[in-house]
């Protein structure tokens, strides 16, 4: 072993030896709590230099500032060598021990600084060491004192102490065995409260007797007795369960609550809403199957089939036709009970609650969260349930409803169906904010497969309606409308809140004023939560409504008011006696009477009075069907594009109809009365909705868009060739008419039509409207055209002028017979129109049309009879002109017709053989509206041109005809 182990083993086995100034520092402490003075024995020498003293305090190895458990010894033998020096020792040794001595007298300054409060803090534990000692005196006598009163207290106090003890317990002993007692004779008293409904009452004897019992578990007879309670608790409970039931069937406040305070008596609340959603899904379930059940042994029988053990879905199957508008109406009542009794539920928590709220703060905190905790977990499952409820609610409708083909139902019928099941989605929407899809999909799909077989038939009566109408005037009111139809009253019970945006047209001047109150989509559905309201308040069912019986309609005019309107027509006493003479006409020298004027004048004056909208039978059937597919729509918005676009077919077979059936015979290859627009109508009419040829029936083709039918054949009683009837012309009023009064109701809808579909299928609607219905009024040229071409001889006029000399030298004072001619046609033709005008009122618009038609014809072959003209001279020309003028002006007094149509056409023509050979050549290019032929003529009858430029204007129509070609 070195001698560095050594030391270090010596030095861990004797304590460090002081330094004499610790020596001397101890001394004086000690001297000190013994109170001799110290001051005068601490002697330090003053350091001759203290930048000496700092000098050496400098040389400490920072190691020993380190903490206090520095081991300055085992430091210090560390630093040795493994050879050890010892004069390097004893150098060390001496460095150390000037430093020692350097740091001691430092601390004894410091001692000496602190000195006064030193002595002061020694003083105060010198007096409390005093008090410690007086405080133990007293101790000590305290229990000198004690220990004699325990010695002087005597047994007899003791025993009359323990004789009291036993009396107490002999009495509580007595208390229990009463108690005992008692308890043997609950169960006949709860018996009692369960037969009154008296659940609280039942619960809180119960748990009080259990406790009870807890109490006395030591006694031997009590645990059969507890277990005789725990098994009367349960039977509570069972019982509990059915009086919750029985709620689900019929709410009742009281009852509810008496069992809502027993289920909380218990700390049940929580699993008393658990079974109660359980009870309504089994009530929802047990009235759907019992209502199908008894209809169809009702009607089936239950002879031979065991229906009480089939699947609810089979048994909806077997409901006949004649009994499922009952059974539906009598599950939907059912069904609206156990609704009803859920939402009254959910009434009687939320007023509740409002209670407990502010019972809740009189609580303390764990009563008061407990509270809360439960009141969220029965308002989030009530409202949670809301939607549970009512998706097996039109689950069961669903099934009941696509159980059954309603195929065969009459329209009526099945509207009435679609306004059940339509209440029941209104107020499942009330109910718990659903849309019910699965519901409406499924009535869709009853109600698409119905309307497809539906409109069908529909289209083939309108067929026949067509091919059997005598295009006869229907007399009906003067002020009718459609809402005076049957199927046009449910619009009327509508409050009119957004009447002129859904009347954005207005009736023509020959039907009276009318105002529709039709309702939007929003007033149906706030009518609707005041059903549920009022129902609730009345406690009555929305299905117990019972349709409005149906009034006569009153549309039609008898003779009587027609007299009283001719009488009150026919009065002159309002006339002015000069207008009552006699009068020549001057343009056929016949002398009237003021009577026969007179006659017109009142026919005109009763027709204005008196005339209504000219309809026929067939457009009454039309509108009635629209009626009916708008009823269908009220009640099942989801097909309402669908039943539009029927609709429109309906529309447009009778708009091809009367084109084909009255337009046709007069449409030549050089017409323009049919425009492009209804020429494009037309053409899709006929690619989407005629059949082809030979067709006998309606063909299908997928979709309920893509049904056709066949070309109507007009009535062969209808006679179009009679000049006598102007060309039928009363029919062709008729029946253009009566589609133009059809477009008119439409339009009236069109607001209404477009509140039921969805945004993306308006432009539908739109163009429906555009290019379809407000084509009615464009098929009123087309149809009146071959009247105008045919009632008069415009080929025997245009003869007469091949027969007049233009080429004339002189200038003539009187026109050429021709003229005469002509105005006496359009004369004999005014006469014929108001013939007509008394079978059939013809309004001014066809009269105009008419007159319009008849003028341009006649304008035209003036212009053709002057083309025809080999040589004209320049007095012809001013002939011409003659002609032109006396027709003008004598045309006046027939037609009331201004401007008068194609009149430049006609002074065009004659004044273009003044102009010079620079602008001729303009003019013949930007004239279009002449034929090549007439062009031709023109250019060859100026004798003002050379050859040349003849030449030159000829080749130039011919090319322009090329082109044109």
């Amino acid at each position: 072993m070195d001698l560095k182990q050594k030391l270090k083993l010596l030095i861990g086995k004797q304590e460090s030896p002081q330094s004499p100034q610790e020596e001397k520092i101890h001394a004086n402490v000690t001297d000190y709590l013994s109170g001799t003075p110290t001051v005068n024995k601490l002697k330090f020498e003053r350091p001759s230099n203290p930048q000496e003293e700092q000098d050496i305090i400098d040389t400490i190895d920072p190691a020993y500032y380190k903490d206090e458990t520095f081991d300055t010894s085992l430091f210090e033998l560390e630093k040795l060598p493994e050879e050890v020096d010892l004069d390097k020792v004893t150098d060390d040794r001496t460095k150390l021990g000037r430093q020692l001595n350097v740091v001691s007298k430092r601390i004894s300054e410091l001692i000496l600084q602190n000195h006064a409060a030193y002595a002061v803090e020694l003083e105060r534990v010198m007096e409390l060491q005093r008090t410690l000692q007086a405080a133990s005196g007293i101790c000590v006598r305290g229990r000198r004192q004690l220990g004699h009163a325990r010695q002087s207290f005597t047994i007899a106090s003791l025993g009359l102490l323990a004789n009291y003890r036993k009396r107490q317990q002999l009495l509580g002993l007595l208390k229990s065995l009463r108690t005992i007692k008692t308890l043997q004779r609950t169960d006949l008293r709860l018996r009692e409260l369960m037969e009154e409904e008296d659940y609280s009452g039942a619960i809180q004897l119960c748990l009080e007797c259990q406790k009870a019992a807890s109490t006395f578990r030591h006694y031997k007879c009590i645990s059969e007795l507890s277990s005789k309670l725990q098994d009367t608790l349960e039977m509570i409970e069972e019982q509990l369960d059915v009086a919750l039931s029985k709620t689900c069937s019929g709410f009742d406040v009281n009852h509810y609550e008496k069992v809502q305070n027993a289920y909380k008596l218990l700390g049940k609340t929580q699993t008393a809403m658990d079974q109660l959603h359980m009870h309504f899904a089994s009530a929802i379930h047990n009235t759907a199957f019992t209502i199908v059940l008894g209809y169809v042994e009702l009607c089936v029988g239950s002879a031979g089939s065991n229906f009480q053990k089939r699947q609810y879905q089979d048994l909806c199957k077997h409901v006949t036709i004649e009994s499922f508008t009952p059974c539906l109406l009598d599950l939907c009542k059912a069904l609206w009970g156990v609704m009803r009794s859920y939402y009254q539920t959910m009434e009687w928590h939320e007023t509740h609650d409002q209670d407990l709220v502010q019972l809740s703060a009189t609580e303390d905190d764990g009563a008061a969260v407990e509270a809360t905790f439960n009141r969220r977990y029965v308002m989030q499952k009530l409202e949670y349930g809301r939607g549970r409820i009512w998706q097996d609610v039109q689950q069961k409708v669903k099934t009941y409803v696509l159980a059954v083909d309603l195929a065969h139902f009459k329209l009526e019928q099945f509207i009435h169906v679609l306004d059940l099941i339509n209440r029941m989605i209104k107020i499942g929407e009330e109910f718990c904010g659903s849309k019910s899809e699965g519901l409406q999909d499924s009535l869709k799909q009853q109600s698409l497969n119905y309307f497809k077989n539906h409109h069908r038939a529909r289209l083939e009566e309108l067929k026949m309606f067509l091919e059997n109408e005598a295009w006869e005037l229907c007399p009906v009111k003067s002020n009718f409308n459609i809402l005076q139809l049957m199927e046009y009253r449910f619009m009327q019970n509508i409050k009119a809140k957004d009447q002129h945006s859904v009347m954005t047209k207005t009736i023509s001047d020959s039907s009276a004023k009318v105002s529709p109150q039709l309702a939007s989509k929003e007033e149906e559905e706030e009518d609707v939560e005041e059903v549920l309201f009022n129902c609730l308040a009345r406690d009555s069912n929305p299905f117990d409504c019972q349709q409005e019986d149906e009034e006569n309609e009153d549309v039609f005019s008898g003779t009587g008011d027609l007299e009283k309107e001719y009488k009150d027509s026919d009065s002159d006493s309002d006339i002015p006696d000069e207008l009552k003479k006699d009068y020549i006409d001057e343009l056929t020298g016949e002398t009237h009477s003021y009577k026969g004027s007179s006659r017109q004048r009142s026919s005109s004056r009763s027709k204005q009075h008196r005339q209504g909208p000219i309809i026929t039978n067939t457009t009454l059937n039309v509108l009635r069907v629209v009626g009916k597919y708008l009823q269908m729509i009220s009640v099942l918005h989801p097909i309402a594009f669908d039943v539009i676009t029927c609709m429109s077919q309906l529309f447009e077979y009778y708009l091809y109809t009367v084109f084909s059936f009255f337009a046709t015979d007069g449409i030549l290859a050089e017409d323009r009365t049919v425009n492009n627009r209804l020429s494009i109508t037309l053409k899709r009419i006929h690619d989407n909705l005629i059949a082809d040829p030979g067709t006998t029936g309606l063909s299908v083709e997928g979709d309920i868009m893509r049904v056709r039918v066949p070309a109507a054949i007009m009535l062969s009683v209808v006679d179009l060739n009679s000049p006598a009837h102007l060309f039928g012309l009363a029919e062709r009023t008729v029946a253009v008419e009566s589609l133009v009064f059809l477009a008119e109701q439409l339009e009236m809808l069109e607001g209404h039509l477009e509140s039921l579909i969805p945004s993306n299928k308006k432009a539908f609607l739109q163009t429906f409207y555009s290019q379809t219905v407000r084509m009615a009024t464009e098929l009123r040229k087309p149809v009146y055209r071959p009247v105008a071409a045919r009632a008069i001889s415009y080929d025997h006029v245009l003869q007469q002028m091949n027969n007049v000399r233009w080429d004339i030298r002189e200038i003539m004072s009187q026109h050429n017979s021709y003229v005469d001619t002509l105005l006496k046609s359009l004369t004999e033709l005014c006469v014929k129109l108001r013939e007509v005008d008394r079978r059939v009122p013809l309004p001014s618009q066809a009269l105009d049309i008419m007159w319009e038609h008849c003028l341009r014809l006649g304008n035209r072959t003036i212009v053709e009879g002057y083309a025809n003209a080999k040589k004209c001279s320049n007095e012809g020309r001013a002939l011409m002109q003659l002609d032109f003028q006396q027709f003008i002006t004598k045309l006046d007094q027939i037609v009331v017709l201004k401007p008068i149509p194609e009149r430049e056409l006609v002074e065009a023509y004659i004044k273009a053989y003044y102009l010079p050979e620079s602008q001729l050549e303009a003019w013949v290019l930007e004239h279009k509206e002449y034929s090549n032929r007439q062009l031709l003529a023109l250019i060859g009858s100026v004798d003002h041109l050379s050859r040349k430029s003849r030449q030159r204007l000829i080749a130039l129509i011919e090319d322009a005809d090329k082109t044109k070609r």
